[in-house]
């Protein structure tokens, strides 16, 4: 297909110079022959992008009107460039205004992610991920050679930063397919309980590990109330919305015992007001919510004692780009079932997550909390290289 952007014979709309000269900002050239420059298929691009921001974008994408070589290094120039802060149309203010006016992660709206993210097919996540269905950013600075390794090496980090020891009772809230329950009962000897708020994660995680001392709950963290040694919650932390953090943190602070530790290992935006990406929300995860330093330190104030942070973001971008990897060479089993658009949905949120990673406009961040702080300070433990 020739790209509309590259004929020099059609006259380009006001609409598409002005894109034009704003992705040259990024050195980004419509029609250009680098894997990173943009191919249009449809003159009606530029105006959905100017428009409607990345939602224009991503849902032109998912309609096949352009396409890019490289995605992933596309959106590392538009955001290094700082490109998305010059294109705020009226649906971004109206997405921000939604949020501050409404609890978008109330106790009925919280569900909406499990069914319509976490829910769409184990196979189809077994393919993406690793054995153990880790669904959060590896630890590739252990020196993992594979998506294996990095995700085992972060797991292993998590214990250890967590002192875990035999007969512990660890909480996981949000765990996922249960990837830190299994590898924490089998190594460390703990015991756990884990809540879900995805019917396909429950049912999968208590198939894999049966006969372990593992208890999967299908559950929302408000309604937790049990002591425990320790707790961590991995990946989940996104789904909570600033206007539930503290009582989030209400809850991990009466559930954990007082010489307990508790490891928050979350995605997070580089600036407390900036909004959630609509195209995101629409079509990856409904009412998720990035929260910055500062509204994590507001949330825990008054509970609990900051032991140690620790921000290995860059890790992400080789944890999305395996996922990648592996969900292009799984296609063709799952094209029948899902369909192009899913296709391109779904290579335009890793890929895009992976440019966004790269040029550190989202950090992850690992946060190790005490109730009372630990008397003679805590060390971070030495992490062994494989």
């Amino acid at each position: 297909m020739n790209s509309i952007s590259n004929i020099p014979s059609l006259k380009k709309t006001s609409e598409e110079q002005a894109l034009s000269e704003l992705l040259s900002q990024a050195d980004i050239t419509m029609g250009g022959h680098r894997p990173w420059d943009m191919q249009i298929y449809n003159s009606k691009v530029a105006a959905r992008v100017l428009s409607m921001g990345n939602l224009g974008l991503g849902e032109s994408y998912m309609d096949g009107d352009w396409d890019v070589e490289q995605l992933d290094e596309f959106f590392y120039r538009i955001l290094h460039a700082h490109l998305d802060q010059k294109i705020q149309p009226i649906r971004m203010l109206l997405l921000s205004l939604r949020a501050r006016l409404f609890n978008l992660q109330s106790l009925k709206r919280a569900w909406k992610v499990g069914e319509a993210h976490y829910d769409i097919g184990n196979d189809f996540y077994a393919s993406m991920l690793d054995s153990r269905m880790t669904y959060t950013c590896g630890y590739w600075q252990s020196g993992a050679k594979n998506l294996e390794q990095a995700q085992e090496a972060k797991l292993d980090m998590i214990c250890r930063k967590l002192q875990l020891k035999p007969g512990m009772r660890l909480l996981d809230i949000g765990c996922g397919w249960g990837s830190l329950m299994g590898y924490a009962a089998q190594h460390y000897g703990v015991k756990c309980v884990g809540i879900t708020i995805s019917k396909e994660q429950a049912d999968w995680a208590q198939k894999r590990y049966a006969g372990l001392p593992l208890e999967f709950r299908l559950q929302d963290y408000r309604s937790i109330n049990e002591p425990f040694d320790r707790i961590a919650s991995i990946g989940m932390f996104e789904h909570v919305g600033y206007k539930n953090y503290k009582t989030y943190m209400t809850v991990a602070h009466r559930c954990l015992k007082e010489d307990g530790l508790f490891l928050l290992h979350t995605i997070g935006k580089n600036q407390r007001r900036s909004h959630t990406d609509a195209w995101i929300d629409k079509y990856i995860f409904p009412n998720g919510y990035l929260p910055s330093i500062g509204q994590i330190g507001d949330a825990v104030d008054g509970l609990f004692v900051v032991e140690d942070l620790h921000n290995f973001s860059a890790d992400y971008d080789k944890t999305l780009m395996a996922w990648h990897a592996n969900f292009e060479a799984a296609w063709p089993k799952f094209k029948d079932q899902y369909g192009e658009r899913f296709y391109r949905m779904w290579r335009y949120y890793l890929l895009l997550c992976a440019g966004v990673f790269r040029a550190r406009d989202m950090q992850l961040w690992q946060w190790v909390l005490s109730k009372e702080g630990i008397t003679g300070g805590y060390q971070r433990p030495d992490i062994p290289k494989l």
